[in-house]
């Protein structure tokens, strides 16, 4: 409902309005007309559709709703970049002092700063800049496309054409090359029916361009029905194989979603691999560059948690380089240690036979020996050798050292020394040795046998303070109750130093009843009554 200004109305008035809105909202009667002869809706509120009363409004109208503070002033045309206005012979005063343009100071100069200004050469004055200020609306501001022409976009289309009409014009000419080489070798082994059907290859290799390469071209249909715009890619599959979703029809297979056109499990997984072309869409995601992304998103999350500054979004190319250099850096450790382990302890698995001793540590070579052990007929087979010096005498020695074992020490056999590298001794060293060992036991034995005893010194007792205390020291028990009197009195005097004479009389002779006093009223911290004295 739409009502001019607010007037006083009857209530058969009242009711008839009522009735007329009613019969609008049914579509009985037509409905209401503003000033500028536009029928309004009846389902309008009155609470939007009634004008303020200070607009005086004399008949129904929805004016009051639509946008009344319209700026004429606004624009929404934009700078034109790089204008020139005037373009003067001669420096001019309040000029740019550098390039001689009075649109600009020299701080605001965008030119090179020249060895000489144009104030002072009058030489190659620059065109003034046209300079324009526009009052834009509310969206006009915020626009961040605004001024920008569309037609420059054609630019990166024909940049990308050209570099698609390069990539098929290269493919045709591979394809070509091909067939004629092997047209060519064709041609000197087999018969001239073969020639002919290589040739028909070539001819049919010559086609069209358009035609041939017509999978990769993509196409791109503007303004569809679902609004925006799509790209088809023509070169999906070749229509005559058999749909994905059709290779197994058996309800349990593999799941095929419609809407992303995926089946990731194996629809055929008892078939010859070899037979089948088509093994699920989790084949693509373990296999290829997939894997290799795969692998280096890990190794950036990895890094991450262990400290080192890398995104695989904000720096893609960083965290390729870091896992390109982890992957160096462990292939060597890796060959490193292989090395290290064959240097050590052989490889097995070389080329290299191991000799015949090794292998079985017998041979099927006939040896005759006599009646002494001597070699009659055939070689004496060798003992092979290990890595370490063998049978290598040093300092006259006649037996390698480790050859002799006693008291938990090794030593030489010849000479029974147990200091390696020593000098070899021989008998007389061993008999040497033997009369040593039978000297020590026998002083040992007789040092058992003697039954002397250690002459024990007397412990003496000292005094309190410090001397040697007599034996016939006696403390007299009238002197010691006096010292003890005195000690109690020296310890009043100071807990409570009001207590203390001005002139202190001092006496440097202790007497022993005065140390056993002091000793007797001494507080002993560890004493566990020192808490109930005195």
């Amino acid at each position: 409902m739409a009502t001019a200004s607010v007037s006083f109305k009857s209530r058969e008035d009242h009711r008839k309005q009522l009735e007329l809105e009613e019969a609008r909202k049914a579509g009985l009667a037509p409905a209401e007309l503003d000033e500028d002869g536009k029928e309004i809706n009846p389902h309008i509120p009155q609470y939007m559709s009634s004008a303020p009363w200070y607009l005086n409004a004399q008949r129904p109208s929805l004016k009051h709703q639509r946008k009344w503070k319209s700026d004429p002033n606004y624009t929404k045309s934009w700078y034109d970049r790089g204008a020139k206005i005037y373009q003067a012979e001669k420096y001019r005063k309040g000029a740019c002092e550098n390039c001689g343009a009075m649109t600009h100071d020299k701080k605001s100069c965008m030119e090179r700063p020249r060895k000489t200004g144009a104030k002072f050469t009058s030489m190659h004055i620059a065109p003034d800049e046209k300079v324009e200020s526009f009052e834009l609306d509310y969206d006009g501001k915020r626009d961040r496309w605004n001024g920008y022409d569309p037609s420059t976009y054609s630019r990166v289309i024909e940049q990308y054409e050209a570099r698609e009409e390069a990539r098929r014009k290269y493919l045709k000419e591979q394809q070509l090359k091909k067939l004629e080489e092997k047209n060519g070798k064709n041609e000197e082994e087999e018969a001239s029916s073969e020639e002919e059907e290589d040739e028909d290859k070539v001819d049919e290799a010559k086609v069209d361009e358009s035609k041939q390469m017509d999978f990769a071209k993509v196409e791109k249909r503007v303004r569809t029905t679902g609004g925006g715009s799509t790209g088809t890619v023509r070169n999906l599959r070749i229509r005559e194989d058999t749909a994905k979703y059709l290779l197994n029809l058996d309800v349990n297979s593999a799941y095929y979603d419609p809407k992303t056109r995926s089946m990731r499990e194996d629809p055929m997984p008892d078939m010859d691999p070899n037979e089948k072309f088509y093994s699920g869409d989790n084949q693509n995601r373990l296999s290829g560059q997939a894997l290799e992304f795969k692998q280096l998103t890990v190794h950036s999350h990895e890094a991450f948690e262990k400290g080192q500054d890398i995104h695989m979004q904000a720096a893609p190319s960083q965290a390729e380089l870091l896992h390109r250099n982890y992957k160096i850096i462990k292939e060597k450790l890796k060959s490193q240690t292989k090395d290290t382990i064959v240097e050590k302890y052989g490889n097995a698995a070389s080329d290299e036979a191991l000799p015949r001793e090794l292998l079985l540590g017998q041979s099927e070579r006939e040896i005759e020996y006599d009646r002494t052990g001597r070699i009659i007929k055939g070689q004496d087979m060798s003992l092979p050798k290990s890595k370490y010096e063998e049978d290598i005498f040093i300092n006259n020695h006649t037996s390698v050292w480790g050859s002799w074992w006693k008291d938990h020490q090794w030593g030489y056999k010849c000479c029974h020394q147990t200091v390696r590298n020593s000098y070899c001794t021989g008998s007389a060293g061993i008999e040497a040795a033997e009369a040593v060992n039978d000297l020590m036991r026998a002083n040992i034995a007789r040092k058992e046998a003697s039954d002397e005893k250690p002459v024990q010194q007397e412990e003496k007792r000292l005094a309190t303070w410090g001397t040697e205390v007599p034996e016939d020291l006696v403390l007299d028990k009238k002197l010691l109750a006096d010292a003890l009197k005195k000690e109690d009195e020296r310890k009043k005097e100071e807990r409570d130093e009001r207590k203390r004479k001005y002139n202190v009389k001092w006496n440097d002779e202790v007497t022993a009843e005065d140390m056993e006093a002091y000793r007797m009223k001494k507080i002993h911290h560890d004493d566990p009554m020192k808490d109930f004295l005195n």
